[in-house]
């Protein structure tokens, strides 16, 4: 119902010449006698629609009075049988059986996913299903079950009446996308009633005009709107509305792709999804998996699950996409408008900090606190880590100079000498001023043995041209050498010439050229992934390639990369990947995903960081103290997006922290979380 301008396709249909007698006989012998044939029936009931497999449950009974569903039930044990038997349910059923699971709980993120991407026939037979098969009424039991804003939209989308028409008024598009936009962003506080009103009535191509309205008008998509405005299982609810409203299968993509990573299968969600879209767009959905994940969706079953239970999912899944090497056309669609849709339009508007100035603010009071707070036996490293995450950088600065006005001390020298290992990286590099800090992070990066290349990547791209030419100047007066000099003598090659660019703080400014735009993605872009390596044809457009990424605007470049999907069939993501290495391939990729969504990429960063054996304790605090004051809060967000954990979550069970350390609670204050018996409360 919701996907983007494609027929749905599913892996499994009618099998012809088709005997329901035959095959109640097969599963018969397949279960008689000690043990069963597994391999039998899930090669049989994986080739049946759900049509015929009903057919054969009346065909069964007719031919040995016994019931096949709970035959099914005695022989087969644990996954495998849950699989095999959610197949001989119809839909309906199957949905309403969901349903009533969930509320035992209750597994909000279940009724998430059913009624946000159900049509209106499918939604009011599921309910009927409820109805038939435990005497309930599925409304009373979602209204007993949940509260809140968050009952009430899945209240509205339980009554199956969203208009289907696909008739469009321009002018109600117009409407609605200012209606949403008062409702939120430009008032405080939201109306969360017209939020439901709307996005839980409208038709599906009505509210894609209205999103691309909402755009025009907010200066930010409706999804980011809604993660500003709304929390808790209700912004999640109204997020997989939107997201099912764009494409059905690259929601469900989503939410295959985190059923599976990471240890542990949500194999619940698993089954469902696999049985529920087998005969509807699974092969969408392996087409938005391989675009999103670069990987398919049958290799990541594959290497996820196992036995019988693997065979028959791999059977629904119906074929390995990453043997086809190229993606189907619908996929491309869906590539070109994830660009249109990139959060990076109009980004200062939503870009969101979790340090602001401090009000009453009065830096000699501060200066002598810090003083009292460092003075004599101990120090009192609560008081220092209270003022320091609770002022702005520009107030730090106030008091640095203040407590040298007053005191006739220097408060870096004095933090020094008081603090220790990563708390005291981190006050000193919360005290320094963002040149002075970036400058320092590169001079660390750059110093020792070894070139900590992600370092260099993640600070030149991300930075403003005004950030970087401040942080030349600083590395030039602390170090007494240019910032690029360093970089010749420590890199070589491509990635030398990409850092020399960057560090120019030169890149244009303004939004995309289309004219420009199109031609960069043809002539340049294109080509280049034509060439064959180490040519002199293939360096040339190396070059070219480097020169067009480091110095355009970020909005022409999404434009650029939105063209290439067009001219192409492919994704510049996955180009990068498969046709450049090292280096190289780490600052492009760095650059795109930039582009693409700045904050999802500081996400990916401090995932990494924090993952695995040992913290990477200084990319940690350099990623939050240079980004405390312009977008952490969104980091945290996405974050919370991609992992299902909060950073504040993670950063714990990653490193097995019972009682955090002084270090771990300043970063949890930079965070924007609230510090609550020795720890805090993150999104």
């Amino acid at each position: 119902m919701y996907s983007v301008g494609q027929v749905f396709r599913g892996t499994i249909s009618d099998a012809a010449d088709f005997d329901p007698t035959a095959d109640a006989e097969t599963l018969y012998n397949a279960m008689k006698g000690i043990g069963s044939d597994k391999e039998a029936i899930l090669d049989l009931v994986t080739a049946r629609s759900n049509a015929q497999r009903q057919e054969i449950i009346g065909a069964y009974k007719c031919s040995f009075g016994k019931d096949l569903i709970e035959d099914l039930k005695y022989e087969l044990t644990g996954k495998f049988e849950r699989l095999i038997v959610s197949l001989m349910r119809t839909p309906a059923y199957l949905d309403a059986k969901e349903i009533h699971d969930a509320g035992v709980g209750t597994n909000e993120r279940c009724l998430i996913e059913i009624l946000a991407s159900r049509d209106n026939k499918q939604t009011q037979d599921m309910v009927a299903a409820y109805k038939d098969a435990y005497g309930r009424d599925m409304e009373e039991d979602i209204i007993t079950d949940t509260s809140g804003h968050f009952k009430k939209m899945l209240v509205v989308l339980i009554q199956g009446t969203r208009d289907e028409s696909g008739v469009v008024d321009a002018d109600l598009v117009q409407q609605d996308a200012q209606d949403l936009y008062e409702a939120g962003e430009a008032q405080w506080g939201t109306d969360e009633a017209k939020f439901i009103m709307i996005l839980g009535n409208r038709s599906v191509t009505h509210l894609r005009m209205v999103f691309d309205e909402y755009e025009k008008v907010a200066e930010m998509s409706i999804e980011d709107s809604i993660k500003n405005e709304l929390s808790g299982d209700f912004e999640r609810l109204m997020l997989a509305v939107v997201q099912c409203i764009r494409s059905v299968p690259m929601f469900f993509a989503k939410r295959l792709y985190k059923a599976m990573k990471g240890l542990g299968t949500a194999d619940n969600t698993l089954i469902r999804i696999m049985i529920s879209r087998s005969e509807i767009d699974m092969l969408d959905i392996r087409e938005c998996f391989r675009l999103r994940y670069e990987k398919s969706l049958y290799n990541m079953i594959k290497d996820d699950t196992s036995g019988d239970y693997k065979r028959t999912l791999l059977n629904l899944c119906g074929g390995d996409d990453d043997l086809a090497g190229e993606f189907f056309p619908e996929a491309a669609q869906i590539a070109y408008k994830m660009w249109e849709l990139s959060a990076m339009t109009k980004v200062q508007v939503w870009l969101r900090p979790t340090i602001r100035p401090a009000s009453d603010f009065d830096p000699a009071a501060d200066a002598q606190a810090l003083r009292k707070a460092m003075k004599g036996f101990g120090t009192d490293e609560d008081t220092i880590i209270d003022i320091v995450t609770q002022r702005s950088n520009a107030q730090r600065q106030e008091i640095r100079q203040t407590f040298k006005s007053l005191l006739g001390r220097n408060l870096m020298k004095d933090l020094k000498s008081e603090l220790s290992k990563n708390l005291e990286r981190l006050i000193i590099g919360l005290m320094m001023t963002p040149a002075e800090f970036d400058a320092k992070m590169m001079k660390k990066a750059i110093e020792g043995a070894g070139t900590d290349e992600h370092a260099l990547i993640e600070i030149l791209v991300t930075r403003s041209n005004e950030e970087i030419q401040a942080m030349n100047s600083a590395y030039q007066s602390a170090y007494n050498t240019s910032l690029e000099e360093d970089i010749q003598s420590d890199t070589s090659g491509h990635f030398c010439r990409i850092l020399v660019s960057l560090v120019q703080g030169a890149r244009e400014e303004g939004q995309a050229d289309l004219e420009r735009a199109d031609a960069d993605a043809q002539a340049s872009l294109h080509n280049f992934c034509n060439e064959t390596k180490c040519t002199v044809d293939f360096i040339y457009r190396i070059m070219k390639f480097m020169s067009i990424l480091c110095t355009r605007s970020f909005p022409h470049l999404r434009r650029v990369f939105q063209e290439f999907v067009r001219h192409t069939n492919k994704d510049i993501e996955q180009i990068i990947k498969k046709e450049m290495s090292g280096d190289v391939k780490h600052a492009f990729y760095a650059i795109v995903r930039s582009v693409k969504n700045q904050p999802s990429y500081f996400a990916d960063r401090l995932y990494k960081a924090i993952k695995g054996l040992g913290t990477d304790d200084r990319a940690l605090i350099r990623i939050m103290v240079s980004r405390s004051e312009i977008d952490l809060f969104n980091i945290r967000k996405e974050f919370k997006e991609a992992h299902d954990v909060s950073l504040h979550e993670f950063i714990q069970v990653e490193t097995m922290i019972v009682s955090p350390s002084p270090c771990l609670l300043t970063l949890f204050s930079s965070c924007g979380g609230l510090r609550v018996c020795g720890c805090c409360t993150a999104v």
